[in-house]
């Protein structure tokens, strides 16, 4: 069922959401949180058909915030809120709130959003797109538990990274970091399968893909030792290497879909690691409601730390070698000067 409100108030949507409840026969509100995605028109449809995928594990209460702000010096008179609700089939396993802010009504999303949220239930703010510098001092992500961000649809993803490490708050997390994670899972069992110590990694992937950045971060920040970031044609990640003392860990994924692990004295071994679509990635973001300090940790190891950066300085073991020598200089001119 949907309900198109025109020129409406926060008081008329709740309305028409229990009376679009009573008609569809369901009065009760079975729903866990409240999930406000906050996106343009353009991409309104898939942001939209991505949440109410993920609704159907996580009943939510999703509501979809459309600024449309007026340049005109007449915004303030052309104020307005837009609204359609939809209930039932089309919406997934809950129900959709599609606020469309017209004028300067778009600089107040917070106050719109707010008698909207479900009672007593967490709320998180998902940005598909465009998300702000600091989503926890954001007035929409200040409503939220979680925050969730996409480094993937940056201009730059790469200095997006940094972007989300300067303004880190715990409760925010990247669906770049989401992507990588049956990888993760996957070398964290190679090493419980076979302990080893690791010497140094290669991570490789397309470039500027934020999620090869994240996980050779991960790795340098868990691991301890230099990671080398190498780039290839993709799609996406496509290898791993970890140099170990008991010889080469190789997880990789050429095609987008199966990935091959090998290590030394076993065979190698298929492992499914498909690209998953943005409506499993949120699923498995609402999962949890707690920080994710491990993301926190790798965010925070910094991009530019990865690759030469990233070894010891040869600086250091050269200074006792050239020492000795400076010395013998001096010495041949003292015994010139003789």
């Amino acid at each position: 069922m949907k309900i198109d409100l025109t020129e409406t108030t926060s008081s008329k949507i709740n309305q028409a959401l229990v009376s679009a409840r009573r008609a569809a026969g369901s009065p009760a509100v079975g729903m866990v949180l409240t999930l406000v995605v906050v996106t343009d028109e353009e991409n309104a449809y898939d942001a939209l058909k991505s949440a109410g995928d993920s609704s159907r594990e996580h009943p939510s209460r999703i509501i979809a915030v459309i600024k449309r702000v007026s340049r005109s010096p007449r915004s303030r008179r052309d104020a307005r809120l837009d609204a359609e609700v939809r209930v039932g089939s089309d919406s997934g396993s809950g129900e959709t709130i599609v606020l469309r802010l017209h004028g300067e009504l778009a600089n107040h999303a917070q106050s719109v959003v707010l008698p909207l949220l479900l009672p007593d239930a967490p709320v998180v703010v998902w940005w598909p797109e465009g998300a702000p510098e600091d989503p926890a001092n954001d007035p929409l992500g200040a409503l939220a538990q979680r925050r969730i961000t996409d480094a993937y649809s940056a201009e730059h993803p790469s200095a997006e990274l940094a972007v989300r490490a300067k303004s880190y708050t715990p409760g925010d997390t990247d669906l770049s970091w989401t992507r990588i994670t049956p990888w993760r899972s996957m070398l964290a069992a190679a090493l419980d399968q076979k302990p080893v110590d690791v010497v140094s990694a290669t991570v490789e992937g397309e470039s500027e893909n934020p999620s090869c950045e994240l996980l050779a971060m991960w790795l340098a920040d868990r691991l301890g030792v230099p990671v080398e970031r190498t780039h290839s044609q993709g799609p996406g990640l496509t290898a791993v290497r970890m140099q170990t003392k008991g010889g080469t860990i190789v997880l990789d994924r050429p095609d987008g879909s199966l990935a091959t692990l090998c290590m030394e004295g076993q065979p190698d071994r298929a492992v499914a690691l498909k690209r998953r679509e943005t409506a499993e990635l949120l699923a498995e973001e609402l999962r949890r409601l707690d920080p994710d300090n491990i993301y926190a940790s790798a965010v925070k190891f910094g991009v530019d730390r990865l690759g030469g950066a990233a070894e010891p300085k040869p600086a250091e073991p050269e200074q006792p070698a050239a020492a000795p020598a400076a010395a013998k200089k001096t010495a041949a001119k003292k015994a010139a000067a003789k």
